[in-house]
């Protein structure tokens, strides 16, 4: 995330807290968190904060775009910050591990449907599995 959180919060209308520029920050800085995770990371910055904060938080920021909530079969959502494209992930069987793939061939190739049913297409979600290389 390049640009200021407090204005890209502004820019979308919402007013600067410091548990959403918290939380926006822990993601940013570690990409893939569970919301618990992204509580813990936000308690050593903020001390006290409750777990359904953060829940409210992430909603209103995967609401306004700036973050993304992406929630692979059998595990709980994750969040990150990378926001501007349409990406994927590969998850490690083993560990949970996960990692940012970019589509396999040109921008964003992912999103031209062989029959798009009349819909518009704003997003493909693929998630790769395997055992990551500390796994293996």
């Amino acid at each position: 995330m390049t640009a200021d959180p407090a204005d890209l919060l502004r820019e979308r209308g919402y007013r600067v807290t410091g548990q959403r520029l918290a939380v926006l920050r822990a993601v940013a800085r570690e990409p893939h968190q569970t919301a618990d995770a992204v509580a813990d990371t936000v308690r050593t910055e903020l001390g006290a904060i409750s777990l359904q904060a953060v829940y409210d938080v992430l909603g209103v920021l995967v609401d306004v775009g700036l973050i993304r909530r992406i929630q692979p079969a059998g595990s709980p959502a994750r969040f990150e910050a990378r926001v501007s494209d349409n990406h994927h992930h590969v998850i490690c069987r083993s560990c949970g591990r996960t990692a940012d793939v970019d589509c396999a061939v040109g921008a964003a190739p992912c999103l031209t449907a062989v029959d798009d049913k009349g819909y518009e297409i704003d997003e493909a979600e693929v998630i790769y599995w395997g055992r990551c290389a500390e796994c293996q």
